[in-house]
This record gives structure tokens, C-alpha cells and sequence, in this order.
């Protein structure tokens, strides 16, 4: 998913290309595609991300033509890493996310893919995954998504309870899911659910209850998520109106916890903070691509990328997005080309929070001093560390944040 800000950053070029350092090395890294498909039927009430209703789009960014514009820029990218010296590489995940992908006829998304797979090819066994509200699917469209290529759907469940997903302003019922799971299933698609916490007037009994039925469902993977209220949502304006409670930090450790333990119990283990798979196999293997800093092409409007250090991002607004793409221009509107000291920053904050953990020869010596201190804390695992690996342990997991600023003084 796309945030709904873009940060500040340099110019970016019109036609796309890369400085050279971007190309060092670059066979040695994995590369991966994100769609953004920034369509939704209703805002959610939580949601910060780039995304539009049709009575918020202006002229110039219809459904109808949104494959083709993307299209269009998944053949400028290829062109542009050519031209920058990248070395051909195949696909190795490909993530369609938004707002809803699935709002588009899987028609579109299949012909979206398609033009990637003509212009990379994909690697053997590669991931591809789209995200999809229980109610935005059939069996035919999950059909076709598979036999186009996709090999994996993520499913906004969010919750079980119905007063929590009204205050989300989610719009599925849940007996929505279990039908939607079995469709993908029968398809042969592998199973993802997204889960939200801490929603204001949620018991733990109510996050019992959804984490019960989640697993109900025997899914592949799951992501729980602790609920952000950003400002400018309109439920922030609800919270300051007091016509909801304010987050609990408290309440959020509990559940976790909970999480944790019905998940693990149940089969699954964790690889990072907030995401549980079946098997190493089942972990969504393009989020590990972020948080390892391989390479990826961002596709849509507000989509981040990021090649051999250089990130940039693209126009926000889907009309501005088209009629750039129109042009024959990058969609680009700024970019950056990270230092060490940023690529340093963001490996530590990352990795930390990865089961595989973080190696302590990457730390300066400043973060090393600090392992002993958060052993005696017990927030790393102290058989990890004297092993060389700086991992989480559960108490640790709950404040990872905290264990980060820790190990970057």
C-alpha cells in the first residue's frame, strides 16, 4: 500500500534513468514489481493511504483505463533499467496493492502482469500476490487471477466482530471470508489474512473471537496489524470528537500477546513482527524484499521504488500519474539517492525486526555496545547474540521500536 504523503526529495528525471552506482552489483540483488491499484469502493474510516473513491476522481483517471496507463509504465521501467545499465533480471515477486486491486476486472490485472512477464519474464517459482476485499472476489475472478499467473491473495479481513468493522467503515460482512478463502483455495491460490487490533471499542474477547476465526480457516499466512489512527482520517476526527476512546498501548501489548499465542499454537510461526506464516515457504517473500533492500519498480500513482539505493516515488494524484504516463515522461516527481548513513539507519531498523534477526557484525560498534544491556532487558535472545545474531525475543517484539533506538545512539 501506498501513504497518502510523499516526502520531499530532488527532482526527478523525465526519462526515468538511474545514476550509474545504481547498477553495481545489481545481479547479486533480487528484483521485484508493485502495482498500486489505487481504487476503493468506500474510504475506510483508518485509512491513510493513496487511494480514491469514484466521486473523489476528476477527469483523466477512470477504472477503465488504468491497466493500459499501467501498462504503459511497466514498458517505460523496463526500458528506462536498460538504458540505466541494469542488468536483465527476472520477477521475483510481484504485489498488486491499494486500495483494492480487485475493484478492476481481474481481466486488468491479469493483463497488467502480463506486460511485466513480456518485458522481465519471471523468475522460477516467483511469488505473485494481490490483496482483495472478501466482498471484490468470485470463483471466476480468482480463476482467472490463477490462471494468469497469480500464486497468492491477501484478503482484508481486518475483523470477525461486526461493531468493529462498522467502526472501521469496512463493508464486508464476515461470513464474507470463509466463503472468499475456500473460492482462492479451489482456485489454487495460497491464503493471506490481514487482521487489525486495537480498533477503539474492541474487547479482547472480540480479538479472541477474530483471531479464532481467522485460524478457522487454516490460512497460509496472516498479518496482524496494530491499528494507527494518522491524522486527517476520519476516524482521528471521531477520536477527538470523543465519539471513540484513544488508542491504548496497553490494550494493543495484550493482544499481541494473545495473537502470538493462538497463532503459534495453531501452527504458524513468526518472521516479522507482524506477519506469521505456515512455513518459511508461506512467508510473503516481496515484504522480505523490502525489509532486506533488494530492488523493486513501484507501478501507479504515489508507488515508491527503490534500485541500488536510489528511491523515488510517483506523482500522487491518478490524473497527474496519466497524463505524465500520456507523455512518454516518468511518472516520477522526486527522488533520493540514500547515503550511508540511511542506508545504515534503515538495515538496522528492518532487520531487527525479521525472526531471522539482525547480523551483529552489520552494527557499529556504538550498537554492539548496547546488546549486553538489552540481553540483561530481555529483549534479544541471549544464545542468538552470542551466536552473532541480534533477535527479538517476544518482549522485544512488543517494543522493537525501543530496541532500535537502543541499538542506533
Amino acid at each position: 500500500m501506498t501513504p497518502s504523503a510523499l516526502p520531499l526529495g530532488d527532482p526527478a528525471p523525465k526519462d526515468g534513468l538511474l545514476p550509474s552506482d545504481a547498477a553495481a552489483a545489481a545481479a547479486e540483488r533480487k528484483f521485484g514489481l508493485y502495482v498500486h491499484i489505487p481504487f476503493c469502493a468506500v474510504r475506510c474510516g483508518y485509512c491513510d493511504f493513496n487511494t480514491y473513491t469514484a466521486t473523489e476522481l476528476g477527469g483523466g483517471a477512470s477504472q477503465d483505463a488504468y491497466a493500459a496507463t499501467a501498462a504503459q509504465e511497466v514498458r517505460f521501467a523496463a526500458g528506462a533499467l536498460t538504458a540505466s545499465g541494469l542488468p536483465e533480471r527476472p520477477i521475483e515477486t510481484v504485489f498488486f496493492g491499494g486500495g483494492t486491486p480487485t475493484l478492476l476486472p481481474a481481466e486488468d490485472l491479469a493483463a497488467i502482469l502480463g506486460t511485466a512477464v513480456q518485458q522481465w519474464g519471471l523468475a522460477p517459482g516467483a511469488e505473485v500476490t494481490t490483496e482483495a476485499n472478501p466482498d471484490s472476489v468470485t470463483p471466476e475472478s480468482l480463476q482467472l487471477l490463477a490462471d494468469a499467473g497469480f500464486t497468492r491473495v491477501s484478503f482484508g479481513m481486518q475483523s470477525a466482530v461486526p461493531h468493529v468493522l462498522a467502526v472501521l467503515d469496512r463493508t464486508h460482512t464476515p461470513s464474507r471470508v470463509p466463503q472468499a478463502v475456500q473460492w482462492a483455495r479451489d482456485a489454487g491460490l495460497k491464503v493471506s489474512v490481514d487482521l487489525i487490533y486495537g480498533t477503539p471499542g474492541e474487547s479482547l474477547a472480540d480479538w479472541k473471537h477474530s483471531v479464532e476465526e481467522a485460524l478457522s480457516y487454516e490460512p497460509d499466512h496472516i498479518s496482524a496489524y496494530a491499528l494507527i489512527v494518522e491524522e486527517g482520517t476520519k476516524l482521528a476526527a471521531r477520536m477527538r470528537r470523543g465519539e471513540v476512546p484513544p488508542i491504548d498501548d496497553d490494550d494493543h501489548a495484550d493482544k499481541y500477546l494473545l495473537a502470538d499465542e493462538l497463532f503459534t499454537a495453531a501452527g504458524l510461526h513468526w518472521y516479522e513482527v507482524s506477519n506469521w506464516a505456515r512455513t518459511p515457504q508461506d512467508a510473503c517473500r516481496h515484504n522480505l524484499a523490502y525489509w532486506r533492500s533488494d530492488d523493486w519498480w513501484g507501478i501507479g500513482p504515489g508507488a515508491h521504488s527503490h534500485v541500488g539505493g536510489v528511491r523515488w516515488w510517483n506523482a500522487k494524484h491518478p490524473t497527474a500519474y496519466a497524463q505524465r504516463i500520456a507523455a512518454g515522461e516518468s511518472p516520477a516527481v522526486g527522488r533520493e539517492t540514500l547515503d550511508a548513513d540511511t542506508r545504515y539507519l534503515e538495515d538496522v531498523m528492518l532487520r531487527t525486526r525479521l525472526a531471522e534477526g539482525l547480523p551483529r557484525e552489520l552494527l557499529r560498534p556504538e550498537g554492539r555496545h548496547e546488546i549486553a544491556g538489552l540481553i540483561a532487558d530481555g529483549l534479544v535472545e541471549p544464545k542468538a547474540a552470542i551466536a552473532g545474531t541480534v533477535l527479538l525475543t517476544l518482549r522485544g517484539r512488543l517494543l522493537a521500536d525501543a530496541v532500535v533506538r537502543r541499538l542506533l545512539p
